[in-house]
This record gives structure tokens, C-alpha cells and sequence, in this order.
């Protein structure tokens, strides 16, 4: 590499020859990154024949952002094991989340200012106040938060995953202004209060009345008769008496250890139709997970809104208004 008596060279040649400077060397020298073979008489540093490919390789690791404890565990293997291996790996995997969740910011803020920009220029100030409040790129801790406070305090902890899984939207990884306001609109919504009085008021009945095993059964048999209902609410079919109905309705009368009759049914129906709504939280949640302009994604709530009909239909209670 070097064409002094020893085969080593001073700094100021490696670096020139790397195309970094002195200082960029001595830092990765200070850094334990690039061994000094030797100092010459004057206390200078010297190089090793392999300095010029580890200073390239560190060059070429440093360049993808890659921090110093990283650079140092991928050379350690190569030196050990003559190649990078799984430490290559697992840093450019952790380097692209990092990327990905930078990326997603930097969407969510551009979508974001698109909501403020494009807003009449009196509603500027509150449209910024209430999508301020939202990170970038957004949580949903809070949407958590409130079911887990309107949620049985019995339910065991798979089901309130599940459940979580299914009524907390998840925000689009290529966000629109529409979908950036209304999760904004979302967080405020379920940011107040949700328990002793509050939640009493909300909460269903049949919630109020299922313990641990009860409750567990009840949100797992209501998950599989929103997704039937989802399907033909896709479909554009009406509210009809099917597989999707008897699922809803065997989930309560499990729930609370009863049969399924044409009884049962039409105390379900008005039950649940006296039961307390949060339409706003589930329109929102549409507007979240559903394209632009284009036809709103069944939830959970507009699935119930549906299975409820039917049962109304099938044991000719009357719709609330």
C-alpha cells in the first residue's frame, strides 16, 4: 500500500489516499474503529498494509448513517469470520426502520400542512391547534387508551387485543389531508374523560353484565360477525337475515348462557337499540382506513349498525330513530 522501507504509512498518505481527510482518520483512530500498527520516533501515527480497505469499508458503513457501535460489531465479525455476517444485517435492517419511520413523519407532516393550507384562511388557526396535537407520525395510544376505560375491566388481556386490533385504526402509510384531519378530529374525540360516571353512561348493558369468561366470549363472537358483515356490506348487500346475524346473536346469547330464541332476539333488539352509541368515534375511523372520495371501509361500528338492522327486520322490533 505504501511505498516507505516498512510498509506502513503516516496518516496524511492514508488519507489522501481514501479520499477522507486527517482529521476523519484520527477520529476513527481515536474511535478504536482503525488500529495504528505503530508511532514513528516523532509521534506520529503509522498504518498497516490492510488500513486502506478497512478505512474504505468504514468510509462506506459510515456513509449509510450507520453509528460508530455498529460499524465497530460488523468489522469485529469480519475480522473474525472473514466476512460480514448477521451483524451487517441487523444494522441495515435497523438503519431502513429508522428510515421508514422518518419517512413516515415526513408524509404525515406533508399531508398535514396540505390540511391547513387548503382550509379557508378563517378556520387556519383551529385546524392547526387541533392536527398539532397529533405526532408525526401519529400514535394511537390515545384511541387505545379510551377502549381500554370503555372495555370490561374483567376482559382477559388476548381478547382486548383482539378487540384493539379491530376498532383501532391504524393511519395510512401514504396519508391524504382528509385522513391526517380526521384522525386528528379521532384523538380529540376520545380524549376526555372515560370512566366512573362517564363510562357507566357509555358503556353497553351486555358489557356491564358479562364477567371474564363471559366478556371474552362475547367480543370473539362479535369480531367474526363484523367481519361476515363487513363482506357484504363490500358487496353493497343490504341488512338480511344470514350467518353474519346468527353469529351476533349467538355471540350474546353465549355471553350470557341463554338460547337463541325468536324471544331472546327480540329483547336483543331492543336491548341494543337502547344501548348507548358512539357513531362519531366509528365515522371517523371510516374516514381514517377508506380512500379519498371513495367508498367508505366497513368498521366495527357501521358492521353492528347493519347486523342490528337485520335483527330488527327479522324480529319486527321497530328502528330507533
Amino acid at each position: 500500500m505504501c511505498a516507505s522501507y516498512d510498509g506502513l504509512c503516516g496518516i496524511g498518505e492514508l488519507a489522501e489516499r481514501a479520499g477522507v481527510s486527517v482529521k476523519t482518520v484520527r477520529f476513527y483512530s481515536d474511535s478504536g474503529l482503525l488500529p495504528e500498527a505503530s508511532r514513528s520516533a516523532g509521534g506520529h501515527r503509522r498504518y498497516g498494509p490492510d488500513s486502506l480497505e478497512r478505512l474504505r469499508m468504514i468510509r462506506s458503513l459510515r456513509t449509510m448513517d450507520l453509528p460508530v457501535s455498529a460499524v465497530r460489531r460488523i468489522l469485529d465479525e469480519e475480522e473474525t469470520a472473514g466476512s460480514p455476517g448477521s451483524a451487517l444485517e441487523d444494522a441495515v435492517a435497523g438503519q431502513l426502520r429508522t428510515l421508514g419511520s422518518q419517512l413516515a413523519a415526513l408524509r404525515w407532516r406533508e399531508a398535514a400542512l396540505r390540511a391547513v393550507q387548503e382550509c379557508p384562511a378563517a378556520e387556519r388557526a383551529g385546524r392547526l391547534r387541533l392536527i398539532g396535537a397529533v405526532t408525526a407520525p401519529p400514535t394511537t395510544a390515545p384511541l387505545a387508551r379510551f377502549w381500554r376505560g370503555w372495555l370490561p375491566p374483567r376482559m382477559p388481556a388476548r381478547s382486548v387485543a383482539a378487540f384493539l386490533e379491530a376498532a383501532v385504526p391504524q393511519p395510512p402509510d401514504n396519508p391524504d389531508p382528509v385522513h391526517v384531519l380526521a384522525f386528528a378530529r379521532l384523538c380529540a374525540l376520545v380524549s376526555g374523560p372515560c370512566d366512573g360516571e362517564e363510562r357507566s353512561r357509555t358503556q353497553p348493558h351486555a358489557h356491564k353484565e358479562a364477567d371474564a369468561r363471559a366478556s371474552a366470549v362475547l367480543y370473539a363472537g362479535l369480531a367474526e360477525a363484523y367481519e361476515l358483515a363487513g363482506a357484504e356490506m363490500r358487496h353493497e348487500r343490504g341488512p338480511y337475515p344470514g350467518e353474519a346475524l346468527d353469529g351476533f346473536v349467538a355471540a350474546y346469547a353465549s355471553a350470557h348462557d341463554t338460547a337463541d330464541t325468536p324471544g331472546f332476539r327480540r329483547v336483543l333488539a331492543r336491548q341494543l337499540a337502547a344501548d348507548p352509541r358512539i357513531d362519531r368515534y366509528w365515522e371517523l375511523t371510516a374516514e381514517v382506513v377508506s380512500p379519498p372520495a371513495g367508498r367508505p371501509e366497513p368498521t366495527p361500528g357501521s358492521a353492528h349498525d347493519w347486523l342490528l338492522a337485520a335483527l330488527h327486520t327479522q324480529s319486527g322490533t321497530a328502528l330507533p330513530a
